[in-house]
């Protein structure tokens, strides 16, 4: 017998002890049918424990903990804003498992999106449409909840402080990429995912020495210099590069500079591919 069978057999014979002593009150109380109470409660009991038994067969008690773990995640809502919907990244990671729990957009928020998918500017428009349509998304992914908080403070003007404050009252998670919301959260104590931050963990670590096959796409700042680009839109700054604009070349990498939006790669041109490369 398994710890499943134990617990669901121990909680049929409970209820069935119980139901069966509820059912017999009157017969205690009017007659005094001691031996046909305890018949009823024994036989209510023991059909209590059978059923358990029975159920404990189909549900797990790992089952049950997933359940509660699960409506645990969905306790921690997480709050977005509107330039990680005008990004659009949010959509893949939700997809991907990668974000769970419920999701939630304020309806000043979902207004603000609305008003620049209605901008007379082409690009705005183009932004607030792309930010809808992750929305949509995000809505039918089969991952999270998704709902619209229909809660406002309408005597905070600020569209920033106010969301802020929403993720507070909710005691949720901010999910973001703008630097000024996010420094304002941390000062209020609000948790916040940086989705920049994310972006950049995720990036695939480029190390002095190694050598990569790039594309030199344009001249750089300086004199001789060329520039190309890594898969995921990493400036690579190539020193005597500008010669081979508009061919792929082997680069040797020989520093990496990280700064507060990225990071810049450094390199020159391998003058003979001795040694192994990985194209990137």
């Amino acid at each position: 017998m398994n710890s499943s069978q134990i617990l669901f057999g121990f909680l049929g014979l409970f209820f069935g002890i119980l139901t069966g002593l509820l059912l017999s009150i009157p017969l205690l109380i009017f007659y005094d049918l001691k031996f046909i109470v305890f018949s009823i409660i024994t036989g209510f009991g023991y059909a209590g424990a059978i059923f358990g038994l029975k159920k404990a067969q189909t549900i797990k008690i790992a089952d049950i903990l997933w359940i509660i773990k699960k409506e645990a995640i969905w306790q921690e809502p997480k709050i977005l804003d509107t330039n990680v919907l005008i990004d659009g990244r949010i959509a893949d990671l939700v997809e991907l498992g990668f974000i769970k729990g419920t999701l939630l957009i304020p309806r000043f928020v979902l207004k603000e999106i609305q008003y620049i998918a209605d901008s007379p500017d082409p690009l705005r428009r183009a932004k607030g449409r792309r930010a809808l349509d992750v929305l949509q998304k995000i809505k039918s992914a089969e991952k999270i909840r998704f709902e619209i908080v229909e809660k406002d403070i309408p005597e905070i003007k600020e569209v920033d402080i106010k969301l802020v404050e929403i993720t507070r009252i909710l005691k949720g998670t901010l999910i973001t990429n703008d630097l000024n919301l996010i420094k304002i959260a941390q000062l209020r104590g609000v948790p916040v995912l940086n989705m920049n931050e994310l972006a950049q963990a995720m990036r695939p670590p480029v190390l002095p020495g190694e050598v990569l096959k790039l594309f030199i796409v344009k001249e750089g700042k300086e004199p001789e210099q060329g520039v190309a680009y890594l898969d995921d839109g990493t400036m690579v700054v190539v020193e005597e590069g500008k010669q081979y604009i508009g061919k792929t070349i082997d680069v040797v990498i020989h520093s990496v500079l990280q700064t507060g939006t990225g990071r810049m790669i450094f390199g020159k041109p391998k003058a003979e591919a001795s040694e192994p490369h990985h194209e990137v």
